[in-house]
């Protein structure tokens, strides 16, 4: 089970890079990025690796919104992503 904590950080790291831009606004259920930091922690599984979460919030991000996003443009939030899910 996913604890509530790791969620809401990954989903702040989403929501704080926000890469809908003003987009979001118009998103309805965005729900800060909530849905999306669960199906991003759910593949990235018990050890994450950053190229490896840097390519499952792009096709997380891409599927969802339509974006066509590179692993280049995931890679800090993936770095941060992973550290949260590795407990650091």
């Amino acid at each position: 089970m996913m604890h509530e904590e790791v969620v809401e950080r990954v989903a702040a790291v989403l929501s704080g890079w926000n890469p809908l831009g003003p987009r979001a606004a118009a998103v309805e259920d965005l729900d800060g990025y909530r849905v999306e930091a669960i199906d991003i922690i759910f593949a990235a599984g018990a050890r994450p690796q950053p190229a490896a979460v840097a390519r499952i919030v792009r096709d997380v991000l891409d599927e969802a919104f339509g974006l066509d996003l590179t692993s280049t443009d995931c890679t800090q939030p993936a770095k941060e992503i992973a550290g949260i899910l590795s407990g650091r």
